[in-house]
């Protein structure tokens, strides 16, 4: 009985096999680290589209496109090309309300839309005095009206050049094109803001002084009170649109366009309330205090103007964009297989009569990171394999660019590899003649003729002959 005693209390001593709960701040450490992993990463395996799932991609799609695409350093080159183009760009509007007469209006208007930068606008309109004074004197007209261009176009320019990074455009608008837009909207603008002006005046002094209803007053002050805002929308959504060179849904750049106009007076907001906490500033800079706020300033605008076509660029391709590494170190051989599908997709259509497709359409009917689409869609056109066609006004497709009857597997292969600079160094098919014809006698795509070559039997010139072979190259001929 002592044993049986002895052996009931040792198994009473032993802890229960029950699975203790966690506990309550465990519970929540693991929802929210399970929400956020799935926020990073899980909810690109999520197929469904609704609503949650389209916000969390959008987001995080927004901050990888980027940060991948290092903006902010495009911001810093953006405030850079402001304030080299502030002075001819302030003095094109002050000329174009001069030649109306209303200058002062433009003044006031500028002082309205930027209330944080009032100071630098004081500083640049007497900038603006003494250039147009020396612009319509002299030789120095038609060099200033250049110069003064010129600045205007080279910002406008760079803003297109960064939309299109964002967008994974490589060509932009010919110079023509150029020319011809860019100068339309620095005639358009100082236009709408005199306008807009007027609008302005018109009702805040015809509707409340002389008509002098009470019930229609508050509705103009407001509607006056928000139109800064609405103004930035609109300038916002139509840069959105108008800048890329692709083709953009105008819904998506709206939405957009409100994010940043939003944000946009959100910073001013900050900047005009938060001028009084900076009075270390004028104790360091003195009259020049306002510069290094006015950069800041400058910086911080742009980084919303570019978040926000980045914004738009997600919202529009967030269902056809499962790819989120980089696209610089994707394989060799997936670029293969990626631009064989699109080729396929390409020649098969055409050979059914189908309407052609664009990148983001082949992206999304077919399951393809768009981006990777994209790039093959821009070797493909190097190789001249496939062009763009237009459809209308606005939509474009691609189309194969040779005989799809005759067009073999070694066909694309051979073009699509060789597309791109061949001749990277001089004399390259010269000095290396002998592994080139081993390889030009194989099929880019049969791997056991490759299995068969060992590397140590392809034949690679010493550097003594290849130095020779420069060296006779070099030898001027009789």
């Amino acid at each position: 009985m002592t044993m049986n005693g002895e052996n009931t209390n040792e198994n009473s001593s032993q802890p229960d096999n029950k699975i203790e709960k966690p506990g309550f701040f465990t519970r929540i450490y693991n929802k929210v680290y399970s929400f956020v992993m799935y926020c990073i990463s899980g909810v690109w395996n999520d197929p469904r589209k609704t609503f949650k799932v389209r916000f969390i991609k959008t987001m995080n799609l927004s901050v990888n496109s980027f940060l991948d695409r290092g903006l902010q350093i495009r911001s810093m080159a953006l405030t850079y090309y402001t304030v080299l183009s502030l002075v001819p760009a302030l003095a094109l509007l002050v000329a174009i309300a001069r030649g109306f007469g209303l200058n002062d209006t433009m003044q006031g208007e500028l002082y309205s839309m930027f209330p944080s930068q009032g100071k630098a606008i004081t500083t640049a309109l007497k900038f603006v005095d003494s250039y147009l004074n020396e612009a319509t004197s002299g030789v120095f007209v038609g060099v200033g009206i250049v110069m003064l261009l010129w600045t205007i176009i080279s910002l406008l320019a760079y803003i297109e050049d960064a939309f299109n990074s964002i967008w994974d455009v490589k060509e932009g608008r010919t110079l023509y094109q150029k020319l011809t837009d860019y100068v339309a909207i620095c005639l358009i603008i100082p236009i709408l803001m005199l306008c807009s002006s007027g609008v302005s005046i018109f009702m805040s002094t015809t509707i409340q002084e002389k008509l002098n209803l009470p019930f229609l007053t508050a509705g103009v002050n407001m509607v006056l009170e928000l139109a800064p805002l609405v103004l930035a929308w609109l300038a916002f959504t139509f840069s959105y649109y108008f800048i890329p060179t692709t083709k953009v849904n105008f819904k998506y750049a709206m939405f957009a366009g409100a994010f940043s106009a939003i944000a946009f007076q959100v910073l001013q907001l900050l900047f005009v309330n938060g001028q009084i906490y900076v009075s270390k500033y004028n104790a360091i800079y003195g009259s020049f205090a306002f510069l290094p706020l006015m950069l800041v300033w400058l910086q911080f605008s742009w980084m919303i103007l570019l978040a926000g076509c980045v914004l738009t660029y997600s919202l529009q391709n967030v269902f056809t964009f499962n790819f989120l590494g980089d696209v610089n170190q994707v394989s060799y051989r997936s670029w293969h297989s990626m631009g064989l599908i699109t080729m396929c997709v390409i020649v098969q259509r055409f050979i059914k009569e189908k309407t052609p497709l664009s990148n983001q359409e082949i992206a999304s009917k077919y399951n393809l990171p768009v981006r990777v689409v994209n790039r093959v869609a821009e070797k493909l056109l190097q190789a001249k394999l496939i062009y763009i066609v237009k459809l209308n006004e606005s939509d474009t497709g691609l189309s194969p660019a040779l005989e799809v009857s005759d067009l073999t597997l070694g066909r694309f292969y051979r073009d699509f590899d060789s597309a791109g600079e061949n001749n990277i160094i001089p004399d390259f098919e010269v000095i290396y003649s002998d592994m080139l014809n081993i390889l030009g006698n194989l099929n880019s795509n049969a791997y056991e003729d490759f299995n068969t070559i060992l590397l140590k039997d392809i034949p690679i010139p010493s550097p003594d002959e290849i130095h020779k072979i420069l060296l006779k190259d070099e030898t001027p001929k009789k």
